[in-house]
């Protein structure tokens, strides 16, 4: 076995909440957290734009396999909608490409283009985003100068709470806003269509995540102390495994039985609960995720001791 291999068997699975500053890609972030732990294998639940901060959730380890099912959960953002503009980004960080006075448009204007933003929509996400057309992503072919067309996918906003609008110049609007979502969603399409609705256009000029399913920002950390709390058995920014799947999903306790059949691939008896389940053992370690199929359960994905 490799030096990192070793390494990377030796480190304590766990979950690192991440306050993201602004600036810097999720990959950064992950280049960070591994550099701080000596070990390959870490990754994240759902990216945030560069410009973007706030809450970014890595998997280390053993907790990577829970990623998939992390990032899936509801999302929470406050950002600022700027109307008047529309940019190649659809944020503050892309070219202006064209300006057309918001000096007409009142308040109740335009909290009614933001509220018809919300309930189920087929969005479209940016061009500049990091959907994949074709194996690559959607930002590296506007990059390349290719013409990108996405097709829409289905989000839902639960909500978007306007706070306050103010009015930089005399033809800007900005809009300060809480916006509440499935996974997927783009706020920055919501700046977009808003604006499009209102006929002046709009993009991002600041977003913060300050919620992924149960985990806010008030649990976060900087990176590299989240990482140094990982490695020094625990501290702000770290969730163990175990806390971070029964945060998500319902809690079954095991049998001792149990946890050696599950240990094995076997299946045990179902619960009759839809959806996954965080299967725990008698000492308390994550041993499985599962899911009620017929008479017994299925493993979504399974944890290997540690």
């Amino acid at each position: 076995m490799s030096r990192r291999r070793a390494a990377d068997a030796d480190v304590t699975p766990g979950v690192l909440l991440v306050d993201k500053p602004g600036g810097t890609t999720s990959h950064d972030v992950v280049a960070r957290a591994r550099r701080v732990l000596s070990v390959r294998r870490v990754g994240h639940a759902g990216t945030l734009d560069p410009m973007a901060t706030g809450l970014l959730v890595l998997g280390v380890g053993a907790a990577t396999r829970l990623l998939g099912h992390l990032g899936g959960t509801d999302k929470v953002y406050e950002a600022t909608v700027r109307l008047g503009q529309t940019t190649v980004t659809d944020d503050r960080e892309g070219e202006v490409l064209t300006t057309t006075s918001a000096a007409h448009l009142d308040d109740d204007a335009v909290r009614a283009a933001l509220a018809g933003q919300t309930g189920p929509l087929q969005q479209v996400p940016s061009a500049v985003s990091a959907v994949k057309v074709d194996g690559r992503r959607s930002y590296d072919r506007v990059r390349a100068g290719e013409e990108v067309v996405l097709e829409p996918r289905s989000v839902t906003v639960h909500r978007i709470d306007v706070h306050r609008l103010t009015r930089p110049t005399p033809d800007l609007v900005d809009v300060e806003v809480t916006v509440a979502c499935t996974a997927g969603t783009y706020v920055r399409a919501i700046a977009r269509d808003a604006g499009a609705a209102l006929g002046v256009g709009g993009h991002l000029t600041a977003l913060r995540r300050t919620a992924s399913g149960p985990f806010t920002t008030a649990q976060a950390a900087p990176v590299e102390a989240a990482a140094a709390a990982l490695a020094a058995g625990g501290g702000p920014g770290v969730l163990a495994l175990t806390d971070a799947a029964t945060a998500v999903f319902p809690e079954r306790r095991l049998t001792a039985e149990e946890a050696t059949a599950l240990g094995y691939g076997q299946r045990v008896a179902a619960t009759g609960r839809p959806g996954l389940t965080a299967a725990v053992d008698p000492g308390g370690r994550l041993v499985a995720l599962v899911e009620d199929a017929g008479s017994t359960t299925r493993v979504a994905v399974g944890f290997p001791p540690v």
